[in-house]
């Protein structure tokens, strides 16, 4: 029995686990138990002693790694320091070959070498001399060639390594397996090219990591250097290191929340900001964009504290508290980048004799309104952008977080933005109507409910002596994913549970509506009911719990009642803590896509079927609710992909993977019809709907004639 140390991040949770089962008294004497050690891994020889140090002998499997590109995106998107493995195959086979020599040398390891290059396979047989005390290991259908003579002639073992299982089960992993071996760098591929000397393939790793400096691979920067020059990424936390968890729990459960005082007038905010505009808006680009990048440093620096004010004030779990402030310094930081690069004056094109510019203004005094569930995030995300095009603002958090709103505008003046600059609003409904009752705002930009955004529509043309002003909106929608009979079922079931219940659904971008193919929905939804029953309600500040509660007790309510309204239909619900907002994790079953007629924010999932052939007319179905916010398809079908695609209308289509977690620059967010008006909120046009545009034309003749056109040389002619 082998047991897989797979994941890196799992890495020491598995070897607790391996260690205490190989000290089982039960298992003494018994020398079938072992593991697998991935040798990409950069803590591999670490692993090696580890198992060496056990009271038993081990049998341990070598492999060079089979979750390489997974390992790489996780780091990435996570924003952690390092990677946690090596970025070139040629230090991978160099890691193999050093953990080779450990085992070898061990008393208590049993090796095991997993591979099909022949070059690995002919270095261990060198240093391994006459003994015979390991084995090799192949997959099945692989390597034939390379180890029969080691068998019949030589008498080397050589256990093959074979898949068990139905077609539908199997086929990922064996797509996966010839992928790899497939792969340029693999040493089989390298054998079948016949462009490629003996020379060349065997060529010693150790020589060409030595060649290189020992860097890493030119193609695959630092997770902090993934986006482009001027946008550095986001640092996140390791929460798989125990030390970093436990300074992190410490943190995010000390007292962090100071109560914030409502706003008494509201008319007095707007009028410092109108009177600092003119200064604001003459300052250099380039100064207003310093700010947000310094806004963006000091977010990161004072994190524990905005990530504890996040899990108290917004129940927050953990790693939603961490990716809201990595979100609020990416918007920081995309948008200082875009407005270096997009908002300078321009030259345009015109008759000789006449000099035409085009030149970007802030509008004036900008109302930007922000929801509770992402009240850091998107409270600044507004924010910046409208101070960055030169704008001065009034900014409104919701009534249920005015603490971390304030913390930011803090951390704002602390960056240089000017006080009367940016100023906070406190309070209700009654201090948004009169905050965009006001003549004097400029724009409007929110993140709401369709209904309030109607509302706040409606205030801003109300008026014929008000200017017309731009309101920029982001609500909600009945977001869906689709899953074909196609799909791999662990990796839906895993999709649906992060895209519905993180948060504890508290996501505009949510999961609302799964459509599962008709041929696989049984199936589907039993993994899916037993994935539910894993998911662990409780206080944010505990890093077990999964599912927090829900905002307040208006939304308990609001919740509670309809789950009452749909009992019938409920296919699965959990059992909720009884002390507090805790709504419970539910699938309802629903006839039709029609049936689901408006949008439930809480963790509540709607699930129905659709036939084999019916893609387009699902979609349609879905179209047909008027949201176009996000939407989601699981299939291992191309043909769906480019369906779906051409076909889905909404702001942020997801496929193959969760719905939630869109990334500042990487998937600009915002959606269409009643999910809202666009421009895409990090996204390369989000800043221009803040600015006035004014064009300028000035004809040079008038003062005394073209004197370039008049110097042309001669010898142009």
């Amino acid at each position: 029995l082998t047991v897989d140390a797979e994941e890196s991040e799992r890495l020491e949770m598995s070897l607790d686990i391996i260690g205490g089962v190989a000290a089982l008294p039960a298992l003494k004497g018994w020398d079938g138990f072992g593991m697998a050690v991935q040798a990409y891994g950069k803590r591999a020889r670490a692993v090696i002693a580890w198992a060496n140090g056990l009271d038993r002998v081990m049998n341990v499997r070598l492999v060079k790694g089979a979750y390489w590109d997974s390992e790489i995106k996780r780091t990435q998107v996570e924003g952690l320091a390092d990677y946690p493995l090596f970025t070139r195959k040629a230090a991978t086979d160099v890691s193999y070959l050093a953990v080779a020599k450990d085992m070898l040398a061990a008393e208590n390891i049993r090796p095991a070498f997993a591979s099909h290059n022949a070059l690995t396979v002919a270095t261990i047989l060198e240093w391994a001399g006459n003994s015979h005390d390991f084995e090799f290991q192949r997959l099945h259908g692989m390597g034939d060639g390379l180890y029969e003579r080691l068998v019949r002639e030589h008498g080397h073992k050589c256990r093959i390594y074979a898949p068990v299982g139905g077609h539908r089960d199997l086929l990922a992993y064996l797509v996966r397996r010839l992928l790899e071996n497939g792969a340029n760098s693999s040493f089989v591929h390298q054998l079948a090219d016949a462009r490629l000397t003996e020379a060349e393939i065997l060529a010693d790793p150790v020589a060409k990591i030595a060649a290189v400096g020992g860097a890493r691979h030119p193609s695959i920067p630092l997770p902090i250097d993934l986006f482009t020059p001027g946008h550095r990424n986001s640092t996140g936390i390791d929460l798989s290191d125990i030390a970093t968890l436990d300074a992190t729990v410490k943190a995010v459960n000390t007292p962090a929340v100071k109560p914030v005082a409502a706003t008494a007038d509201v008319a007095s905010l707007v009028a410092r900001a109108h009177a600092a505009f003119p200064a604001w808006n003459a300052t250099p680009l380039d100064t207003r964009a310093s700010v947000l990048e310094k806004l963006a440093d000091l977010l990161e620096q004072d994190r524990e504290r905005l990530m504890a004010i996040l899990v108290q004030e917004a129940f927050k779990t953990i790693p939603d508290a961490i990716g809201e402030v990595r979100e609020a310094a990416d918007f920081c930081r995309y948008y200082a980048q875009q407005a270096r690069a997009r908002l300078g004056s321009v030259e345009l094109p015109g008759p000789t004799g006449e000099r035409n510019t085009l030149h970007l203004e802030g509008r004036g005094v900008w109302a930007t309104v922000a929801p509770w569930n992402f009240p850091l995030a998107i409270f600044l995300g507004q924010t910046v952008a409208a101070l960055v095009t030169g704008n001065t603002v009034v900014a409104k958090p919701a009534p249920q977080t005015p603490a971390i709103a304030q913390a930011a505008v803090e951390l704002a003046y602390r960056a240089g933005v000017p006080r009367d600059a940016l100023l906070l609003a406190v309070g209700g409904p009654d201090v948004g109507q009169a905050l965009t009752e006001d003549h004097r705002i400029a724009g409007v930009a929110f993140t709401g409910s369709t209904a309030t955004a109607k509302r706040i529509a409606r205030t801003l043309v109300a008026d014929d002596d008000r200017p017309i002003v731009p309101l920029i909106a982001e609500t909600g929608g009945i977001n869906a994913m689709i899953v074909d009979s196609t799909a791999l079922p662990e990796q839906v079931v895993a999709d649906v549970i992060t895209s519905s219940f993180r948060s504890a659904g508290q996501r505009c971008s949510a999961l609302r509506l799964l459509l599962v193919q008709a041929d696989v929905a049984d199936n589907v939804i039993a993994m899916l009911k037993g994935a539910m029953e894993t998911l662990v309600l409780g206080a944010t500040g505990n890093p077990a719990t999964d599912v927090g509660p829900v905002i307040d007790q208006a939304a308990y309510d609001k919740l509670m009642a309809y789950l009452a309204s749909m009992v019938t239909q409920t296919i699965k619900t959990l059992d909720a803590p009884a002390d507090g907002l805790f709504v419970p994790p539910t699938l309802i079953r629903l006839d039709r896509v029609e049936d689901l007629t408006q949008e439930w924010f809480g963790p509540i999932l709607h699930v129905a079927t659709w036939e084999a052939g019916t893609l387009s007319e699902t979609i349609a179905k879905v179209n047909a609710k008027g949201y176009g916010l996000t939407m989601g398809l699981h299939s291992r079908i191309a043909r769906a992909g480019e369906v779906i695609e051409a076909e889905a209308a909404v702001g942020n289509l997801y496929i193959n993977r969760s719905m939630i977690g869109a990334v500042v620059g990487s998937q600009p967010f915002g959606g269409e019809g009643l999910s809202g008006t666009g421009p895409k909120a990090g996204g390369p046009h989000y800043l221009y709907r803040f600015c006035a545009e004014r064009a300028v034309s000035v004809d040079t003749t008038s003062a005394g004639g073209n004197a370039t056109l008049l110097s042309l040389d001669e010898g142009g002619i």
